[in-house]
Parts: C-alpha cells; structure tokens; sequence
C-alpha cells in the first residue's frame, strides 16, 4: 500500500483541530503559527497579527516585496534606488540600510546576515511574488520565539507547497521605465510520495529619476527550487535551496553642469548574491505533538569596489560592501500536549556566523561569533473565555553575552465575536560583527582610522506593554483588530564620533519611548468584493541615555556638534500617521479591478535628510481567460496614478531627492 502524502500543510489542519472542541467558534479566524509558533487562531495568539494572502499580494499590483508592507499598519517603507529598500517597524531609522530590528524569515529560515550588519537586504529577497502561499506579519516583539532580531517585529513568509504546483507557469511584464520581467515556474510529483516546485525570475528596470548627482538601475535575479518528499505516513522531508543575484548603480557626481563624477565616490556597480540551502525533518508524534530538526547554510556576497584616489598605496581600494558572509544554523523544536487545556512548544538552536572584508577588518581575517539559544512558549486555555500565554528565551552570543527574554499575555474572549488582550514582552537587540569588530582603515596612522569595533558595546533594550481588542463579526462578514502599544527603547545603538580625533563606532546614546496605536478594518460585504483599511499613529519622544549624555558633553563628538539631529532623528523616523486601504472587486466577464491607496506623514529616513507627507495610489485591472484549454491572465497595472512624490532623501534645496513617478506595465501570464 502506498503512504499517503505528508505535508506540512496537513500537519497544520491537524495541530489546529486538535484544539478544544469548545473554542470552534473562532474556526473563521485565520490560523497563524509565527507568534507563539503554536498554531493558533488569531483570538488566541500572544500579539497581533497581520495576514497578507496570494490575492492580496496579487490585488496590490506589487512588483517588490517591501511594497506590500505598506498594507501593514505600522510599517513604513521606499521605493529601491541608488540605496535598497527599507522596511522598518515604529521607525528608529538610522545608518544601517538592512533594517535590523524587524526579524524577516522565509520557511522558517532567517534572512538577516552577518554581510549586511545583522539585517535584512531587501535587495535580495530570495523568494518569487508567485510563490508566496501568506505572509504572516507580528506586530510587536517576537524575540522570545526568533531571537534578537526579532526585536520590534517579524515577517513571516510562507512559500506555497510544492504539492500544490502541478504543471508549468509563464510571465512576463514589459512597461515604462524599463520594467522588464519575467519568470518561468515548474512544479510535479517525484514518485508517489514527492513533490518538487523550482521558480526562475528575473526582474529589470531603470530605476527612479536621475535629478541631481545620482545614477540609479536595477536589476535581480533568483532561481528556487523547493522540494518535499513523505518518507512516511509520521515523517516529511524538506529540502530548499537556491540564489539570488542583483547588480545595482552606485557613485555620484561633484558637479551636474558640466558633469564631474566624484573620484572619492565614483559610479560602479554593486553587485550582490545569496546562495542557501535548508533541509528539515519533521516528524507527527500523533495527540496533536510533533518534532522538527533543521539545518541551514546560507552565503551572502557583495563588491563595489574601486580605488580612492587620495589614499596612499594599501590602503586606496575601497569595498565597504564587501567581502563575504556566512551562516551556518542548527534548530531543534518539539510541540507537545503536556497536560489537558496547554499545549506548549520549546526549542534550541547553535548558529555560527563568520564574515570576511578587507576594508571593514582590516588584518583581521575571519570574524566570527556563536549564538546557543533556547526558548519555550505555552498556552493554557482553563474555560472558553480566557487563554494565557507565557514564554521565554535565554540566548547566549560570544560577542555580546547572555540576555533572557520573557513574555506574558491574557486574552478575555467576552464573547464569540469579541476578544480583548493584554501583554507584556521583554526583548533585546545585539548588533552585528563589524559593530563589535570593525577595523577600517584609510591610511597608516593613527589618525587614518575611519571605524573601530566596539567590544563593550551593550544591547538594545526593549521593554513594551500593549492592550488589544480583536473583534469577529461573522455576520456581517467584518473583522476589527486594534493595538495600543507603549515601547521603551534602552541604550539605542548607533555610528557616531565619540570624541575629537576619535574614529567612528557604535555606541549606545539614546533611550525613546514609542506610543500610539494601530487599527486593522477588514470587510467582505459581498462574495465579489473585499476592503482593507488600516491605520497608524505614532508618537516618539527620545532623550540620550547615560553613554549619550557623556558624548554630548565631550568636545568634536558628533551629538556635541548637533544633538537636535540625533533627537529629531529619533522623535521624526516614522509618521505620525500613516494610513492605507485596498479594494479588490471582481467584475463580469472575468475582470478583477483592484485599487490601492496610501497616506503617509512626514519622517525622516537619516540624520540629515527628512521626506515631505505624500499620498500615493496604485491600480490593477485583470483578465482571465482560456487559450486552447488554458489557463491565463492579462493584466494592466499602474503605481502612484496620481504622479510624482518623495518616498525618501528629500535634502535642503538641492533636487537629489528621490523622486516616484508614475510607473505602468503590462503583465501576461500563461498556466500549462
């Protein structure tokens, strides 16, 4: 006899049934795993939840993953140019380009670096828009079940099954501003009891406008391939593996008219990759228990390099992008019903990071550290209308030390439509290798040191406390999710001259406190229409900690010279409003019309630059339809309908702000 297959999809159906038979009247809420990584509904998990669905990324008219995070209250986000994307969480931007503080993981895997300063490079995502099953987004620190760079927040995205792929896919997008794209997707059976999906993509445009003293392209390409196999009716095997490329402009010019290219900073390319591999174990224990192991290696490399003409010999090749980084990491978890009404699920993981670059450490070599972590989350249900949840995490780091992260939550269901929760988290942030090691020198002498690392260099302390209302109102086919938060940042982390003569490093210098809320409306009033509104407000207030205190008050520092940029920078690094909505309508005749809309306040995205208030809408109009038995889409689609706006690095009164125009293409797609 045949085993029947074994997905990791089926392992959620089951795991969620398992749930008292007393709580099914939340069974129409969405079932998310990236809280408590218990499936849960979403009345029951410890912090709230955002759910972006394939027709949701699809309705959004996106062609760059960090655009969608603009559906997500509380995010703020830019369009890629001559710098990658951001995408941050409650602002706290600074000098760091891979957004540290928000945890991004696709299929479990991290997508954080030691290459790119410990976070995320958006420049880089290595996985397919089509191949995107949801994406989990947590709202609020989730250190206790990802680690640090869980700090403020967590992306959880989930590619679809392979066992879902069955045949061949075609796309391409062809518009202005040289959009030019294309992917090419296969997915079948291997033998009875696999399956395997592989993706190949590439995505090309011009880049924004060049105004001023910038030059801007891009241009990525990704190759996935994703395979399961049930080695029996209790075990699944994974295997995930792939690479991801682009080749981006950097440089500027000293003067526009006539054109003089800066020599200190000339344009080159800046070419970047990521090679990975994943494979995972799991095995059904049956009564709703499970174990998994997993092993991941991932390799990120980057080069712009180029000679700086003022340096002396041995010193004059500068690759700050470079060299090298790698990861290996090694994860245990155990799900498991210890006693009646909980359900708790614990872990352990060994990571070993090491990255190379001869201009960031220098004489150096290899620069390594280990992170041993383990944690343990539970939820207990005593009656159908409350459900605790507690869990902690101890993470020891060669670099930076021991830190234990708690969390605690309550959720009073009043009601089968209506849930109120309250929680506590605690959570901490350790920065990357080069903050800690660093030796970046620009000449021989003493005075030639540009960065040094900072051996002593504390972590980011989070403290935050949140009262949530989480309302279901079947009936009406509507849904409420509101977040009041209050977050304390201690001893925020970053690049600053601590003194006259000193070279750049990392130090701790302010503490900020974050307040305000958040508000999720969804609301299906007919099968043919779906509306999604949210809405942001946020107040930062900032002062410097002790370690800030003491460099404002030594003569040549950076916060000496200017200590209201560093507080603006802190206090305007996100909106104090930021709202979106999204309508998504089918129509006759098989027509999908979509539109988009996004308001967002003025912020600030560095120290010295900030960005007006604009408002931005996008569209989607679609066509199914059938040729010669198969399946296929024409689409038409446009970004900022409404003309030209700055996303970011609008600066005093010169025109090298970026600048998003008007963008359209025509997208066909093909299903064999």
């Amino acid at each position: 006899m045949k085993s029947p297959r074994f997905t990791p999809l089926l392992l959620l159906v089951l795991l969620s049934s398992a749930i008292a038979d007393d709580e099914l009247f939340f069974a129409d809420l969405p079932v998310v795993a990236s809280v408590s990584r218990l499936p849960q509904r979403l009345a029951d998990a410890p912090a709230s939840v955002t759910v972006i669905d394939r027709e949701m990324i699809r309705a959004s008219g996106v062609r760059s993953l960090n655009d969608i995070f603009r559906l997500v209250p509380g995010f703020q986000t830019f369009a890629h140019s001559d710098t990658a994307s951001r995408v941050n969480y409650h602002g706290i931007t600074d000098d760091n380009d891979f957004s540290p503080r928000v945890q991004v993981l696709v299929d479990g895997r991290s997508l954080h670096s030691p290459l790119f300063r410990n976070g995320m490079n958006w420049a880089l995502v290595p996985v397919a828009l089509e191949d995107i099953e949801r994406i989990e987004v947590v709202r609020g620190s989730n250190s206790v079940s990802y680690g640090t760079n869980a700090f403020l927040g967590v992306v959880n995205i989930i590619t679809i099954d392979p066992s879902l792929v069955q045949g061949s896919s075609v796309s391409a997008s062809s518009g202005s501003q040289g959009v030019r794209d294309y992917t090419l997707r296969t997915g079948g059976h291997i033998g009875d009891n696999g399956s395997f999906r592989l993706t190949y993509q590439e995505t090309k445009d011009d880049g924004l406008e060049d105004d001023y003293d910038w030059r801007d392209s891009y241009r990525n390409r990704r190759l996935d391939l994703r395979v399961n196999y049930a080695a029996s009716v209790r075990d699944s095997l994974e295997l995930h593996l792939g690479r991801v490329d682009g080749e981006f402009t950097r440089g500027r010019l000293t003067t526009v008219s006539p054109p003089v290219v800066d020599t200190r900073n000339p344009f080159r390319d800046l070419d970047e990759s990521s090679l990975w591999i994943q494979t995972r174990w799991l095995r059904s224990l049956g009564d709703g228990a499970d174990v998994s192991l997993r092993y991941t290696f991932n390799e990120d490399r980057g080069d712009d390099g180029y000679v700086h003409p003022t340096r002396p010999q041995g010193y004059n090749v500068v690759n700050e992008s470079g060299d090298w980084g790698r990861r290996h990491e090694i994860e245990a978890v155990h799900n498991f019903l210890p006693i009646e009404k909980v359900r708790l699920v614990w872990g352990a993981s060994w990571r070993h990071d090491a990255v190379g670059s001869k201009t960031m450490l220098r004489g150096l070599g290899t620069a390594t550290r280990q992170v041993w972590r383990a944690f343990a989350n539970s939820e207990w249900k005593p009656s159908s209308w409350v459900t605790a949840n507690l869990g902690a995490s101890s993470e020891y780091d060669t670099l930076a030390g021991n830190h234990l992260s708690p969390r605690a939550s309550l959720a009073f269901h009043m009601n089968t439509e209506n849930t109120v929760r309250v929680g506590y988290v605690q959570a901490w942030r350790t920065s990357s290798i080069f903050a800690y090691r660093a030796n970046y020198l620009e000449g021989p002498a003493a005075n030639q040191i540009n960065r040094i690392g900072n051996p002593r260099l504390p972590a980011e302390r989070l403290d935050s406390w949140e009262l949530a209302y989480l309302g279901d109102w079947r009936d009406w086919r509507m849904s409420l999710d509101v977040r009041h938060f209050r977050e304390k940042v201690s001893d925020r982390l970053m690049i600053v001259r601590p003194a006259a003569g000193a070279p750049d490093s990392e130090q701790s210098i302010q503490d900020i406190t974050m307040r305000g809320y958040e508000v999720q409306f969804k609301w299906q009033p007919l099968e043919t229409t779906r509306l999604l509104l949210n809405h942001s407000s946020l107040r930062i207030d900032g002062e410097f900690s002790g370690r800030g205190e003491v460099i404002v008050a030594t003569p040549g520092s950076n916060l000496a010279a200017g200590p209201d940029v560093y507080t603006r920078l802190a206090e305007e690094s996100a909106p104090r409003r930021s709202s979106s909505v999204l309508l998504m309508q089918k129509l006759p005749l098989g027509f999908d019309l979509s539109l988009a809309r996004y308001w967002v306040d003025s912020m600030r995205w560095t120290r010295n630059t900030s960005v007006d208030k604009y408002a931005r809408t996008d569209a989607r109009l679609a066509h199914t339809f059938k040729l010669g038995g198969k399946r296929g889409e024409i689409a038409y689609t446009v970004q900022s309908l409404d003309g030209a706006h700055v996303e970011q690095r609008k600066a005093g009164t010169r025109p090298n702000q970026r600048t998003v125009d008007r963008r359209h293409w025509v997208s066909v797609n093909l299903n064999f």
